[in-house]
């Protein structure tokens, strides 16, 4: 497991007191942008970034700021939180092997309470604090990812329900069904692509150039999230009494991923429209100068996602792995109240290295 403190300190955030900063009296040009700079630097503390990207250098540089730091500084200015967006939490992953069942369970409740503790250091030294708001983005590809509508709603009121539940007033949800509140699921879909849909000739060709060393920071980013998708929909769709072969299913899921993302990218434009003064995070790893800041669900994750693993309890904290890695290493399964499975256990004398 990474030391979180260690491994994740990219950056130095100025000491600055809380009063000094927040004084409305006092607030200036100058401690506007130091607030912003330290709440961009306390979120940079937990990012995603590519296994071969270099860190940056500090929480100053222009290449990871340029994007980012207008918006939290208009925020700042106005005395207003600030509002960051984060397409997430779509629904459990179909396959068996990874997730232990439809509904949010441990690994979800761990990142909310994650998320919800960035929001309450931040208020700390800017009252106003910030607005997380999940983009719930199930809707928008159930069904090239094989979720069935039923399970996708259930998830969605689970989680509104986790939120309420856990009091994390900073935190709130919008999903494709909050939108286009008229039509049925069909319907959405069809028109988010309507409107906001882009080809899919250009879609490869951007994957397809972001694998070469002469490819720009987009075409990269495509590539990477080409690769890491396609990774996930073969994982889920090698599910227990499937009959299909590998190549077959590797086949399939290379086409499927060039729609998921042809949707996602067109549900990214709709967010961007409707909450235009936001900060846009990414559960994907991201490079120093994207528009998205790539951020970890839970402090001491690498890759992973509530929706594709489960929680693991461990002398030294939780993990997330996938359901089979779980019980590989024999640890036992504990369940919520109600009798629902929550997460699992490794034993006292257990740990992952075993």
């Amino acid at each position: 497991m990474q030391n979180t403190e260690s491994s994740l300190d990219l950056i130095t955030v100025p000491n600055i007191s809380a009063e000094s900063l927040y004084s409305k009296k006092s607030q200036n040009r100058d401690s506007v942008r130091e607030i912003a700079i330290k709440i961009l630097a306390e979120v940079m503390r937990f990012r995603r970034v590519p296994k071969s990207s270099e860190s940056c250098g500090d929480s100053e540089c222009q290449k990871c700021s340029s994007s980012h730091l207008p918006n939290i500084i208009s925020a700042v200015k106005n005395n207003k939180p600030v509002t960051f967006v984060l397409p997430a939490f779509p629904g459990k992953s179909p396959n068996l092997k990874k997730v232990l069942g439809t509904l949010p369970d441990r690994a979800e409740e761990l990142s909310l309470d994650f998320l919800g503790d960035l929001c309450k250091r931040i208020k700390k030294y800017y009252l106003p604090g910030i607005k997380i708001i999940i983009c719930s983005d199930g809707r928008v590809f159930s069904d090239v990812v094989g979720m069935k509508e039923s399970d996708v709603t259930a998830y969605q009121v689970e989680l509104d329900r986790l939120i309420n539940e856990m009091a994390l007033s900073d935190i709130s949800t919008f999903n494709l069904d909050d939108y286009y509140k008229e039509l049925d699921f069909v319907q959405m879909r069809d028109e988010l692509m309507g409107v906001y849909g882009k080809s899919l000739d250009s879609l490869r060709e951007n994957v397809r150039n972001g694998s070469k060393p002469s490819g720009n920071l987009e075409e990269k980013e495509a590539n990477r999230m080409y690769c890491g998708i396609t990774r996930f929909l073969f994982e889920d769709a090698m599910h227990p009494g499937q009959t299909k072969s590998r190549a077959s299913i590797q086949k399939e899921a290379r086409a499927k991923t060039y729609e998921v993302i042809r949707r996602s990218n067109a549900w990214t434009e709709l967010i961007a429209e409707y909450f235009p003064e936001a900060v846009r995070l990414s559960i994907h790893p991201q490079t120093c100068g994207s528009k998205k800041l790539g951020i970890r669900l839970i402090g001491n994750e690498s890759w992973m996602t509530p929706w594709h693993g489960v929680a693991v309890e461990t002398n030294e904290g939780f993990v997330l792995l996938k359901r089979s890695e779980a019980e590989d290493l024999g640890a036992e399964l504990i369940y919520f109240s109600d009798g629902r499975p929550s997460h699992y256990k490794l034993k006292a004398d257990q740990n992952l290295s075993m």
